[in-house]
């Protein structure tokens, strides 16, 4: 009995560790995500529970084009987000001493200015009479301004730069679980250091490859002031999208709509990469069992 009740006392005390949190998340997420996904059933003109909305979404032009833009550009932010914090997190997971610390203040120095800041610093280089095109345009390499803002090359930039520190800080967790020994090892059985990365360090870094894109994908899916200022009113994608309607049109039940394409398209992509992961886990696993 004795033991017993040691076992439900401790019980109770991870519980109890857990109800903050808990609470935090269905006050704050669980609970609005429910009211969202029964507003977007309202019908504004009957007061009633219907699916125009959604077969509006599906049939608007408009707004499958915003789904698909931020598919693409969530994906081009992910993918250079992650080759870019790639060579910089191994820097951080295998060196040591101030070197070290001066590029770990320097990735992470972004962080310390504002997003909205840092897409205006991005909307001065990048703009028909910014940095790059003046200084292109008074050494005569170019007649007339490169079209550099307002598209969706400036969008992808900004957004890398939002995202590129939660990369790198993913990416150098994950590498500094690999032991370096492996690659000592690769290399002293004869192995250039092209193949010790290809065979040995990115199929062990997977994971951390999987995580630094999904967080880069939905950071920069729902991103709101990056694609609003860099891309410009004819640049609209999900999230600006949403907002338009909630401000302008005062189409709730239209916003919540694309709020849940959204979120869908975040956990699908999700669900991909950790099914991605798996996948690639057990195939290790099954060549390490078969080596054995």
């Amino acid at each position: 009995m004795p033991g017993k009740r040691r076992v439900f006392a401790r019980g109770w005390i991870r519980f109890l560790g857990l109800s903050p949190a808990t609470c935090l998340l269905v006050f704050f997420f669980a609970l609005p995500m429910g009211m969202m996904i029964g507003m977007s059933f309202h019908n504004p003109s009957s007061q009633g529970m219907s699916l125009l909305s959604y077969s509006r979404f599906f049939t608007d032009g408009l707004s499958l084009l915003g789904f698909w833009r931020t598919t693409l550009m969530s994906s081009l932010v992910a993918i250079s987000a992650t080759l870019l914090a790639y060579p910089v997190a191994y820097y951080l997971a295998r060196s040591r001493g101030w070197r070290r610390s001066i590029v770990f203040a320097i990735a992470l120095a972004p962080e310390l200015a504002g997003v909205v800041l840092r897409t205006y610093g991005w909307l001065i280089i990048l703009e028909d009479r910014g940095f790059i095109n003046d200084v292109l345009l008074h050494a005569g390499l170019i007649s007339s301004p490169l079209p550099l803002s307002k598209n969706l090359f400036a969008v992808v930039i900004g957004l890398t730069h939002v995202v590129l520190p939660f990369a790198i800080l993913s990416l150098t967790t994950s590498i500094q679980g690999i032991d370096d020994n492996l690659e000592r090892a690769a290399q002293i059985l004869g192995a250039p250091r092209h193949a010790v990365v290809w065979h040995i360090l990115l199929p062990l870094s997977v994971p951390g490859l999987i995580s630094s894109f999904l967080l880069s994908f939905t950071m920069a899916a729902s991103a709101y002031a990056t694609p609003a200022l860099l891309g410009g009113a004819s640049f609209k994608v999900l999230a600006t999208m949403i907002s338009e309607q909630v401000l302008f049109y005062i189409d709730w039940s239209f916003a919540a709509v694309m709020a849940n394409a959204l979120l869908i398209l975040m956990l699908a992509v999700s669900y991909a990469g950790v099914r991605f992961e798996a996948g690639c886990r057990q195939k290790h696993q099954s060549v390490a069992g078969g080596m054995k």
